[in-house]
């Protein structure tokens, strides 16, 4: 396991107030975000969860249960009911697979193939709501992505 520098705090910095935690500032974030994506989303009738999944979908499509939880983060039974909900809805096609019958294969229908253009504009929706540059929030992402990535090893290393 790699050593990290512990954090050396100013003698006025409160490591435990809540607004210097990183993880609040990172969780009251993903809440707003979330509720600026929420009429955005019901206009084409998706929650932000199911937004989600037709990221990965209109990426691929025809792929597996397990590949799209693995993109998400995701576990089966946090999908399943979610991908229930968007086959309901005439979105998406649920299948055994033919090679493994154990696995489940989603295949985007028409209506969702067409909700891909729907969805077009939310992007640029966000970055404008966000008042960041395109640039800012590129970096953004891609400094949460290594975080994420950095805290998903030490959980794996920590549990072996």
């Amino acid at each position: 396991m790699k050593k990290t520098p512990a954090l050396a705090p100013a003698a006025d910095f409160d490591m435990q107030a809540l607004d210097n935690q990183f993880c609040f500032a990172l969780y009251s974030a993903s809440l707003a975000l979330t509720k600026t994506y929420k009429p955005l989303l019901e206009k084409i009738g998706l929650t932000y969860p199911q937004y989600l999944v037709m990221l990965v979908l209109w990426k691929q499509d025809n792929i597996l249960v397990k590949d799209i939880g693995e993109a998400l983060f995701l576990d089966s039974g946090t999908l399943t009911p979610l991908l229930k909900r968007l086959e309901s809805a005439g979105i998406i096609v649920r299948t055994r697979d033919q090679q493994d019958e154990r696995q489940v294969r989603i295949t985007l229908t028409p209506q969702g193939k067409n909700l891909k253009k729907a969805a077009k504009e939310i992007p640029a929706q966000i970055l404008c709501a966000s008042g960041q540059t395109k640039d800012t929030l590129i970096s953004l992402r891609t400094q949460l992505s290594e975080i994420r990535d950095e805290l998903t090893e030490h959980n794996e290393e920590s549990s072996s």
